[in-house]
């Protein structure tokens, strides 16, 4: 029987490998979360220091709620810098974010960043201007951008020399962007999710109309080149209007599988259909033969103990 209960185990075991490795082939990205670069409740250690943030400007911390970045005041700049460069090729920075206030009119926004250097104030939604990295800017206050509906999510990929252009709503530095009409005072948490794979992909997702439902605001096959040794940031700026920007949870992880499963093309449902349906045939056959095999072998061991356990009395007697 032990040979049986072995035998049997070992082919569970090769039921639940074949389920991982099928999992592993529909192109599911794994992830491992980056410590060094994510930040939640309470914010600050013993301390009262952060062991992988600096904050600075206008910042205030409320720990058992948010880090806000400007106040509902005018004139007010703040920032939140990582300490240490995100040195992964392919991660996925998720933030859950808050914009509120009390105003009809308010401005001007925040970004995230991924650049060169940190901590360096600014014009650009409170970062220096001419950066080398990506910004991801939330414009809350439209300026002259005809035929766009505000707020606006927008990409920027800085070179070191070209500048934002504020006038226009950085409409000739924009690498891609989407309209987000109702994330200011949004009924559920609201999130962004940005995503990339070296090579292969930059993408940004919302979360802001119903909890759980993320919306593609864009998505690019040819990602930007991003500085091997870059900071992630977070920075606000109120001019004359302002507004409450606030951050409450940053959750960095590391991508390490290949990119998203390439999208079926017309023509192809039908071919792969039938590959499906023989591949599990093929381990489905596998399995009823493995275990007649097992039965088999487990039928004999009985047979032979039970004819062993004969002899021995026939000899006694």
């Amino acid at each position: 029987m032990m040979l049986l209960t072995s035998a049997l185990s070992a082919l569970w075991l090769a039921t639940a490998a074949h389920g991982a490795v099928q999992q592993d082939a529909e192109g599911n990205v794994k992830s491992i979360g980056l410590r060094t670069h994510s930040l939640n409740q309470p914010y600050l250690d013993s301390d009262t220091q952060s062991r992988w943030y600096d904050f600075g400007g206008d910042t205030i911390i409320r720990t058992d709620q948010y880090i806000r970045l400007t106040s509902d005041r005018p004139s007010q700049m703040g920032n939140l810098w990582s300490k240490v460069p995100l040195t992964a090729t392919n991660w996925e920075i998720e933030v859950e974010f808050k914009i509120s206030g009390k105003n009809q009119l308010y401005g001007d926004g925040f970004a995230m960043w991924l650049t060169k250097e940190r901590g360096r104030e600014g014009p650009v939604f409170g970062n220096q201007d001419k950066f080398e990295g990506l910004g991801i800017f939330f414009d809350t206050y439209k300026n002259n951008r005809p035929g766009v509906v505000f707020p606006y999510v927008m990409a920027m990929v800085g070179d070191g020399r070209t500048s934002y252009d504020k006038d226009t709503d950085g409409k000739n530095q924009e690498l891609a962007g989407c309209s987000a009409r109702g994330i200011r005072h949004a009924n559920v948490p609201t999130k962004f999710k940005l995503s990339h794979f070296q090579d292969k992909y930059l993408k940004l997702e919302l979360q802001y109309k119903n909890e759980g439902e993320w919306l593609l605001c864009f998505e690019t096959n040819q990602p930007p080149t991003i500085p091997p040794v870059a900071y992630l940031g977070f920075t606000a700026e109120t001019g004359e209007l302002s507004d409450n920007h606030d951050i409450i949870s940053i959750n960095a992880r590391n991508l390490y599988t290949t990119a998203p499963p390439t999208k079926s093309t017309p023509g192809s449902g039908k071919g792969k259909k039938v590959t499906d349906q023989q591949a599990e045939g093929s381990w489905t056959w596998f399995l009823v033969k493995t275990l007649f095999f097992f039965f088999a072998v487990g039928g004999a061991y009985v047979g032979y103990t039970a004819y062993r356990t004969k002899q021995q009395r026939s000899h006694r007697f």
